[in-house]
């Protein structure tokens, strides 16, 4: 757990100074991979087309920790997929990029960084809030949880589920779509609820939890891999909307975009800086043993 959270430290600071780095995708090989299996179709195609690279990034990490300077090949090995598993954009700077616009057009075109596939981000406080904690999610927190859980394969493995269920240019079968976005769904609800809590924590807990437990029980039982967690996008909404006072549930979207859009930044920076500080803990508690 040691290696990891260095690894993730190291990673997060190389993305705040050199952001570019997060736009190497390298996926050139998963793709001729995706085509090499279109004789294939449905949950086997998706099977194959995820196993086979996290086999391959098992045995390497299993090879790793039986050659000289281990710790060392193992920490270059969990950062080089890091770095990959956080593109292929870098969050936080597709936010600065945001806040730093000269003028409302190039604000509304920064935004569409956010979203997944083309998809149209509009410049509207909750819509802006909700596409923020979900590139959170899919860039930095969905990576990192997995990563801790369960080292480079758990993050390659989130990477490459979310490619593969969000990626149009892949072309995949409808039966293998439907099971690429089943498989995706299902490794963005752990983290996401993480995401509610901690967000919570750091932000309006009355309006992110109040949200959160709405939206439930709303919810289908096997809604937690059937569609994106969409629980998530209503406590963004929720932290970002300024309740107005007579229990009607009435809500009043605050104007100023880009202050919510600061501080819902800012709780987000802080939701991290717990996660890692959970991390730290564990680590340190392991070396007292």
């Amino acid at each position: 757990m040691a290696i990891r959270l260095l690894a993730a430290l190291i990673a997060l600071g190389l993305l705040h100074l050199q952001p570019q780095l997060a736009h190497w995708r390298g996926d050139g090989g998963f793709r001729r991979w995706v085509r090499q299996l279109a004789d294939t179709s449905g949950p086997g195609r998706v099977l194959l087309t995820v196993l086979v690279p996290v086999a391959l990034c098992a045995v390497v990490v299993w090879l790793l920790q039986r050659l000289p300077l281990a710790d060392l090949l193992q920490l270059v090995f969990a950062l080089v997929i890091l770095l990959f598993s956080f593109g292929p954009h870098a969050f936080e700077a597709d936010l600065d990029a945001i806040l730093r616009a000269p003028d409302q057009n190039s604000r509304e075109i920064a935004a569409q960084a956010l979203g997944d596939d083309g998809e149209i981000i509009p410049w509207r406080t909750a819509d802006l809030g909700e596409a923020t904690v979900y590139a959170a999610l899919r860039r930095r927190f969905g990576v990192l949880l997995w990563f801790f859980l369960l080292g480079p394969v758990g993050a390659l493995l989130y990477r490459l589920a979310r490619q593969l269920a969000r990626d149009s240019s892949l072309m995949l079968d409808p039966g293998a779509s439907t099971y690429a976005r089943y498989l995706a769904n299902g490794l963005d609800w752990l983290p996401a609820q993480l995401m509610v809590f901690t967000l919570a924590l750091v932000g309006h807990w009355d309006a992110v939890i109040g949200a959160w437990r709405r939206w439930h029980q709303q919810a289908a039982p096997n809604n937690w891999y059937l569609s994106p967690p969409g629980f998530l996008g209503a406590a963004a909404r929720a932290d970002v909307l300024t309740d107005i006072e007579g229990g009607d549930g009435y809500t009043e979207e605050r104007t100023d975009a880009l202050q919510e859009l600061r501080r819902l930044r800012d709780a987000l920076l802080r939701a991290l800086l717990a996660w890692l500080s959970v991390v730290a803990l564990i680590v340190m508690a392991s070396w007292l043993h």
